[in-house]
């Protein structure tokens, strides 16, 4: 990669929802340690493309450019990825990128990931709290289980999963397993398990645990390598157990 003085970059375009689609095609210069997020950048500071056509700067979100937010996904060569942690040294030219085709297009490479916070929403992935008064220290959590929750808690809520995962569609409900992932996460700590009963009752409703097709593209698409398909399996087992228990109440 050294060799080359150029980048070139193929880039799906679409000016918004419903307007038709086009690639343009950029060359730009070389640089040793760029990422993507920065050929877009220089992209924007001369919107020309390969061919000497004036055109309009790509539009893409970003955010902490440490692969922490998430803001940054996209299908780069083929593969749901961040934007920042994306090296040019390390990817096959012509570097194509185009949006995740899971959510709703805002423009260009940018997509409205609102669902995945509104998945949140609906699994109760918070721990609630009695007021805004001092409710003394909490209970402690036992090592070995703060250890892999906090491998849980690393999900920057990027899409990737939800892009690779087959089960996520236009005719599916499906959550999606990052949302899946998060119950087990607040179940395991030791406040949120007080209220375990109210996530497990939403992986029940339509569009839950149910729907998993067990493809596992998730976990091998993570880019923080959550265990996904073993939050899934766990989820299994304790839905099941959460069912059971309340037909037996009846």
């Amino acid at each position: 990669m050294a060799e080359n003085k150029e980048i070139r970059l193929k880039i799906r375009r679409q000016d918004g929802p419903g307007k038709p689609s086009r690639w343009e095609e950029f060359t730009i210069e070389y640089h040793p340690k760029m990422n993507v997020i920065s050929c877009l950048m220089e992209i924007q500071k001369n919107p020309v493309t390969a061919d000497g056509k004036k055109t309009t700067a790509v539009v893409w979100e970003c955010n902490c450019l440490e692969e922490v937010c998430g803001a940054c996904s996209m299908n780069i060569n083929g593969q749901a990825r961040q934007a920042c942690s994306a090296l040019i040294d390390q990817l096959e030219q012509p570097i194509v990128l185009e949006p995740l085709t899971k959510f709703p297009l805002v423009r260009d490479l940018m997509v409205d990931r609102q669902i995945m916070f509104d998945n949140l929403k609906k699994v109760h992935a918070w721990i609630p709290i009695d007021g805004t008064y001092d409710l003394g220290p909490g209970p402690r959590m036992a090592e070995i289980k703060r250890q892999w929750a906090y491998e849980l808690s690393k999900c920057m809520t990027c899409g990737c999963c939800m892009e690779a995962c087959p089960q996520v569609n236009s005719r599916s409900k499906f959550i999606g397993p990052a949302a899946i992932s998060q119950v087990r996460l607040f179940n395991a700590h030791p406040t949120g398990e007080m209220n375990k009963h109210e996530r497990l009752a939403a992986l029940l409703d339509d569009g839950g645990i149910t729907d998993c097709g067990n493809a596992q593209n998730c976990v091998r698409a993570c880019p923080k390598n959550i265990p996904l398909t073993t939050s899934i399996a766990d989820l299994n087992r304790e839905t099941n157990k959460f069912a059971l228990n309340r037909w037996l109440r009846k």
